[in-house]
């Protein structure tokens, strides 16, 4: 099996780039793009990835997490959920902002994929300015708030995790009943970790969103009552 070796946000980075979907009759990229605050818990790993992947995944640069989650919540409503966009934060306050859009996507089923980032998965270096962690737990960051309110939601401890995660993301975020938003918890050391990824990996997948007719004997049902 032909492999390649890329740390893990860069692996994220080029996965991300390699989902496709149709708009209009074309085929388009899934993510438009990465909204991004960069800062500790991201800056480093997920920052580096994204500069060297902006031509296929550009980056937007925003001055309020809140604003910029929920302008990548509008931006999906807008595209009828065939794209939508990234959101990254460093650790702390910066994760806690993108809370109540996360709530927002939840509420009115809106893909939006959250990628803040987490306390070491090693430990040593903490604490970091402004880092938010559970003094009691060491298993527990300001990132477990987003858990009510994600479809889908994980902490990648270790790199090959994002092989089993991120196709597990992909189907939430394109499926019509459960879509809604994912919180993947980037713990700031793993971004960094280099792993030798399978190519098919990183192959391009065109998603075609499902639009299920209604059931003929509920239809009947309903045009009954209305009559």
């Amino acid at each position: 099996m032909s492999t390649i070796r890329l740390t893990a946000a860069q692996a994220l980075v080029r996965y991300l780039a390699a989902q496709r979907t149709v708009v209009d009759d074309a085929e388009a990229p899934l993510f438009a793009g990465v909204w991004a605050i960069f800062g500790h818990g991201n800056v480093a790993g997920l920052g580096e990835a994204l500069w060297q992947g902006r031509e296929a995944l550009p980056t937007f640069r925003a001055h309020n997490e809140q604003a910029m989650a929920l302008a990548a919540v509008a931006y999906a409503k807008a595209k009828g959920r065939r794209q939508m966009m990234a959101c990254t934060t460093s650790i702390g306050p910066g994760a806690t902002n993108m809370v109540t859009a996360a709530a927002v996507a939840h509420v009115d089923r809106l893909p939006v994929l959250l990628l803040p980032g987490d306390v070491f998965a090693g430990r040593l270096p903490d604490p970091v300015l402004q880092q938010i962690e559970d003094f009691g737990d060491p298993t527990v960051s300001v990132n477990d708030c987003f858990r009510p309110v994600s479809r889908w939601w994980d902490r990648i401890t270790r790199p090959e995790q994002l092989l089993q995660s991120l196709p597990r993301a992909m189907a939430v975020l394109t499926d019509p009943a459960e879509c809604g938003p994912v919180t993947l918890a980037f713990p700031q050391d793993v971004q960094t970790e280099a792993w030798d990824w399978p190519l098919a990996f990183f192959e391009p997948r065109v998603h075609r969103f499902r639009r299920p007719g209604p059931d003929a004997d509920e239809l009947s049902a309903a045009v009954a009552a209305l009559s």
